[in-house]
């Protein structure tokens, strides 16, 4: 892996990580749980207060790990699986931009976050500092 192949790896975690982490904070604290419950059950989400609570803290704790480069596969995935759920459940139906309720955002974080899960978090993150030792230590016990 090139040293600009990583440095890009890096900003594209920085980036989508923030965006993911003021979206769960707006879920928590801006229109806070209840808030976010509410437009869920509107829209159809099933559990809506639990669906409120893994969407807000997904977004926030999946944020800072993609900043970190932690467990950037799964977590990947697993924001990928949530804006999917966004696109199904408000987003479908209203056009591509923004403004009038499209899924351009969602598509973007979607993408970004399954993009980061296939190619990983790089050089310059937790993931590459842990995977000599993941490695050794299966080694060992092999």
């Amino acid at each position: 892996m090139t040293l600009a192949r990583d440095l890009a790896i890096l900003v594209a975690r920085i980036g989508i990580g923030a965006v993911f982490i003021a979206h769960g904070w707006q879920k928590l604290v801006t229109n806070g749980v209840d808030g976010t419950a509410g437009f869920f059950g509107s829209v159809g989400i099933p559990l809506p207060t639990a669906a409120a609570w893994f969407a807000a803290l997904l977004e926030v704790g999946g944020g800072v790990a993609l900043i970190l480069g932690l467990l950037t596969p799964v977590v990947g995935v697993l924001l990928a699986l949530n804006m999917l759920g966004a696109y199904v459940f408000v987003h479908a139906g209203n056009g591509i931009f923004v403004d009038a309720g499209g899924a351009e955002l969602v598509l973007v974080l979607g993408v970004g976050a399954l993009m980061l899960a296939a190619v990983g978090a790089g050089r310059v993150s937790v993931d590459s500092l842990l995977t000599p030792l993941v490695r050794r230590r299966t080694a060992v016990t092999a």
